[in-house]
């Protein structure tokens, strides 16, 4: 009885893990024929409304900047199309110098609102994550505007972080996080929150939250355990350390770092550098790889691989593979429409 139920039951789990794979693909509409997130047309974020003291630099490199505490709450999080050889990259330059960019009703609202734009815009290969302020990057949560919620406040506050951080986590296509200084708590939770984090040498990193008698309500408890390990992440909340960029990087919690240049942006023209190696490759791929990988990393290595298939099946119709074998077999760069 017992070895006419085991296939049944391996029939049951086969089909069960099909069906999760063909869901991982049908939350991104990923159905046959279906167009990938992106790819549909939405609202551009608003133009960028630029302080005085910036210029752009030659070369389509960091701009210089300039910073005051007379900072409209318009202008706490500014978004950046680059152009010419740089388009398709995104920059959400966090712009709070007077709180040390820290995490304010208003910053996580305009964070969400900039997210939500730029993860249905067709344009957009990459985005950047950085600081537009010297020395720091997030210092996380605004204690000063803690301090005044009710208590009845403060849990649907971080809730509503927690969630931005997910969208965060969430957009379509190639996430960096540029940390040039202080990245605390929640700072460290959004760089987390990115697929790929750079920082310069001096950048200081860490989740402190239990020095306030709380826990990371970011994502933090969940997604630093992913990059680091359980045991590591665990000791590093415990003791509320704080690292530099050498021992982030040491482990594992950064992939570069970077000796700090004298205009304080050394982490940002790492990361435009691997935005720029990313622009080159199918759009369409770049979306479902991540897709693929992010969905895989959280279930079984045979579901995982079932994920993997049913995204490799998207790129299959697209007029981007169709280019590229052309473009291989002509010998020349492929010209990718994410089409």
């Amino acid at each position: 009885m017992a070895a006419a139920a085991a296939p049944r039951a391996l029939g049951t789990l086969r089909a069960g893990r099909a069906r999760l794979a063909a869901a991982c693909c049908a939350r991104w509409r990923l159905g046959p024929g279906a167009r990938l997130p992106g790819s549909w047309r939405g609202p551009r974020a608003a133009p960028a409304v630029w302080a005085r003291g910036w210029a752009s630099a030659a070369g389509g490199s960091a701009p210089r900047r300039g910073y005051s505490s007379d900072v409209k709450p318009e202008d706490e999080l500014r978004v950046r199309y680059l152009d010419e050889e740089n388009r398709g990259i995104v920059v959400l330059g966090i712009n709070r110098a007077y709180a040390k960019n820290s995490f304010s009703k208003n910053l996580i609202k305009m964070l969400s609102k900039a997210v939500d734009a730029l993860k249905s815009d067709k344009k957009v290969r990459t985005i950047i994550v950085r600081s537009e302020v010297p020395g720091v990057f997030c210092a996380g949560a605004d204690l000063k505007e803690r301090v005044k919620m009710n208590p009845s406040e403060v849990g649907p506050f971080v809730s509503k972080t927690r969630a931005v951080m997910n969208e965060v986590a969430n957009l379509p296509v190639p996430t960096i996080a540029a940390i040039d200084g202080l990245a605390l708590g929640g700072g460290l939770e959004l760089a987390l929150a990115c697929d790929i984090r750079v920082a310069a040498s001096s950048a200081k990193m860490g989740l402190v939250e239990t020095k306030l008698a709380i826990i990371p309500g970011g994502g933090g408890t969940q997604r630093l355990p992913r990059a680091v390990g359980m045991s590591l992440a665990k000791e590093l909340i415990f003791s509320a350390r704080v690292l530099d960029g050498q021992e982030a990087k040491a482990v594992g919690l950064i992939s570069h770092v970077l000796e700090q240049n004298p205009e304080g942006d050394a982490a940002y023209r790492k990361a435009l550098d691997l935005a720029r190696e990313f622009l080159p490759q199918g759009p369409v791929a770049m979306r479902v790889a991540k897709l693929a990988i992010n969905q895989g990393m959280e279930v079984d290595l045979v579901t995982g691989l079932a994920i993997e298939e049913a995204c490799y099946a998207q790129t299959i119709p697209t007029k981007d593979r169709l280019e590229g074998l052309l473009a291989f077999k002509e010998k020349r760069s492929p010209r990718y429409k994410g089409e």
